[in-house]
């Protein structure tokens, strides 16, 4: 892992083509504690998450298509990125950017 992700303020989580964790930093040691943390590295990211979330994961490991959204729980707003990442072009997996976001914040539109 590349130091500045380490402690960068996002949660990054990163899989292989079968699901399995090869990489938190500690914001998703943190976020995935309940989970396990830095515990779930080297187990499938598929055990952890519901039938339609995994039918997307593996649409995405498919197809390259990324999937970016907002949720909101707790009081706590996050931007969700998650984008297969590739090896010699070829999908070699997944990464998930989690980050929180202000409950009101500007949008620019320029031109």
């Amino acid at each position: 892992m590349h130091e500045w992700i380490k402690d960068f303020p996002a949660a990054i989580t990163v899989c292989d083509t079968e699901g399995i964790i090869l990489e938190m930093n500690a914001k998703a040691c943190a976020t995935f504690s309940e989970q396990g943390g830095a515990d779930l590295i080297g187990k499938s990211l598929f055990d952890c998450h519901k039938p339609e979330s995994v039918a997307a994961i593996r649409e995405m490991l498919a197809t390259g298509r990324n999937n970016v959204y907002t949720i909101e729980k707790n009081g706590v707003k996050k931007l969700i990125f998650q984008q297969p990442w590739r090896r010699d072009g070829k999908i070699a997996g997944l990464v998930e950017i989690s980050l929180e976001l202000p409950l009101q914040m500007a949008h620019h539109v320029r031109s």
